[in-house]
């Protein structure tokens, strides 16, 4: 009675070991990008439960957004990307930026986001 072997080869588990390597780089790469985005959320979301934000100028409220932004250590994030337009009530934010991060070589991961927030909160402004 002869008894086959069964299991992965070295060649195979340092194949799946590279596969796995390099999704965990990507992982790297990728999860800060969202981390921001998720910052730059945040940010837009306390910023539309301020009092008085509907009345405020848009000069104070790109100063309280990057204020906001500077305590999440967000980086990619510039004042370009920030349009702010009156509607009925209030403002519309939308901030509308890209995040390239080298990956292999001549490679590069790109991330593309966009979050729009209404600044409605009425009340006493400061």
């Amino acid at each position: 009675m002869k008894r086959s072997q069964s299991g992965m080869t070295l060649i195979g588990f340092i194949f799946v070991l590279a596969v796995a390597g390099v999704f965990i780089y990507t992982g790297m790469k990728v999860i800060p990008m969202y981390t921001e985005y998720y910052g730059v959320k945040q940010a837009m979301k306390g910023m539309s439960l301020e009092p008085g934000i509907n009345n405020s100028s848009p000069d104070r409220i790109r100063n309280l957004f990057f204020r906001r932004l500077y305590v999440n250590y967000s980086e990619n994030v510039e004042d370009k990307h920030v349009k702010i337009e009156r509607m009925e009530g209030g403002w519309k934010m939308t901030v509308n930026y890209e995040v390239r991060k080298p990956l292999i070589y001549n490679l590069d991961v790109v991330g593309k986001f966009t979050a729009t927030q209404d600044l409605v909160h009425g009340g006493p402004s400061d």
